[in-house]
């Protein structure tokens, strides 16, 4: 099954990773022993089985990571798997800070991976939550209702702006901080930009 055709471009990308280098390393050999396919996709080294995506190596600051596409639908035994943010509907990460942690998980890596791709064998796919699906903040309803300009530049946001401003408003357990929240964005719905523009 291995068919360890590792990739230049990734070659040349790990070469020159001034953070990471040795646990990014370890962790491609994890990946290559699993039969998977190697690219450079959007700047990092991404795996692939009969070309669909099935996970990505990350490098931040604080920490790297094995990034499943699909993550969500693993059933994540130990536990382990994160969400990089809360927006994130499918990817799921495991996050590492030295190499030491990536040697001794190296059999439980594995297990992820070969249930990652048969994951995309089967055809799974993820559910992805409509905007419908998620309650809007009575605050918030209340300024849609009040002002018709704002309601109608929110519903010409993209469906994933919309989530990010619901769940940044949903966040807050006091009426007062979500009613600050929403005092703050408002001009910047009113501008057509999303909470992270």
């Amino acid at each position: 099954m291995t068919n360890n055709k590792m990739n230049p471009k990734v070659d040349e990308f790990l070469g020159k990773a001034k953070r990471w280098q040795e646990e990014l390393t370890k962790l491609r050999r994890i990946v290559l022993d699993c039969g998977l396919d190697e690219e450079l996709k959007w700047y990092q080294p991404c795996y692939t089985f009969e070309g669909k995506n099935i996970v990505i190596l990350q490098g931040f600051k604080e920490y790297c990571a094995l990034a499943f596409f699909k993550g969500v639908l693993l059933k994540d035994i130990k536990g382990i798997l994160i969400s990089p943010t809360e927006n994130v509907q499918e990817g799921r990460q495991i996050r590492f800070t030295n190499a030491q942690e990536i040697v001794e998980m190296e059999p439980i890596l594995k297990a992820y991976i070969y249930e990652a791709i048969e994951v995309e064998k089967a055809g799974l796919k993820v559910i992805k939550k409509q905007t419908s699906d998620f309650t809007i903040p009575e605050e918030f309803q209340n300024k849609l209702d009040e002002i018709p300009a704002l309601k109608t530049a929110f519903e010409a946001l993209t469906p994933g702006r919309q989530r990010a401003y619901i769940f940044y408003f949903s966040q807050p357990k006091q009426s007062k901080t979500r009613e600050s929240r929403i005092g703050k964005c408002m001009q910047q719905i009113l501008n057509g930009k999303g909470l992270n523009d």
